[in-house]
């Protein structure tokens, strides 16, 4: 799960879908300057470590975040880690 956050870009992915659970993968990848074929790869490696679950919605993919299942297994580890995102992206703009 470190290793997943410990990229800048997924941890700005995993932040807004932590903002905005039920978010389309191209709504939360909106404003990032990232090619889609990349994009595809952190949320594959983003599901690997069991942060999001992921559903289809027609020609669309629906991400959620896995709160319940990461905060039992991890009680209390993802909420700081978002909060310093927040405030490094209000500190510096987004990616």
């Amino acid at each position: 799960m470190l290793h997943a956050l410990g990229d800048p870009v997924r941890l700005e992915l995993m932040r807004r879908a932590w903002a905005k659970p039920e978010s389309t993968c191209s709504a939360l990848a909106d404003g990032l300057n990232v090619p889609m074929s990349t994009l595809s790869n952190h949320w594959r490696i983003m599901r690997e470590a069991g942060l999001i679950s992921m559903t289809v919605d027609g020609r669309h993919r629906r991400i959620r975040p896995r709160a319940d299942d990461l905060s039992d297994r991890f009680p209390g580890l993802l909420d700081p880690i978002l909060r310093l995102a927040v405030a490094e992206s209000s500190n510096n703009g987004t990616l």
